[in-house]
């Protein structure tokens, strides 16, 4: 029997945005359900965040964005991401997101954008599912 690698995901906070209770609660969500989780604190730039996915080689990146700079901070962090080779990264949001913008990052790339009364069970299955699809599971 062969072991199943666990789930590795990074979660960020990028720009000014100075709240984390909420990263952090996924950051627990995620790690009980069994997946292995690196939190880089707050007030980390694009090129710092995509740095630590790649040199922690994860499957998954979440980015928590509070700030109302989500459609100016997101382009510039897919586009950093497939410049530096690791465009197959999941990327998913999590914050104060309008559903009409939702959908326009789900069209530059973003796997998911979660709100903020998106229930854990959900987050983790969609989590799983987008990872596995990566890994070249179904």
């Amino acid at each position: 029997m062969t072991a199943v690698t666990p789930i590795r995901a990074l979660l960020a906070k990028v720009g000014l945005d100075g709240h984390d209770r909420g990263v952090k609660v996924v950051a627990r969500i995620l790690r009980d359900a069994g997946m292995e989780v690196v939190y880089t604190g707050l007030h980390r730039s694009i090129a710092e965040v995509v740095e630590a996915a790649i040199e922690e080689d994860v499957d998954l990146l979440g980015v928590s964005l509070l700030s109302g700079a989500h459609l100016t901070i997101v382009p510039k962090l897919l586009d950093r991401l497939r410049e530096r080779g690791a465009g197959d990264i999941v990327v998913m949001l999590g914050g104060v997101i309008p559903d009409a913008d939702a959908a326009r990052l789900k069209a530059l790339g973003v796997a998911e954008v979660f709100l903020q009364d998106t229930p854990p069970d959900v987050i983790v299955a969609r989590v799983r599912a987008h990872v596995a699809k990566r890994r070249g599971g179904f």
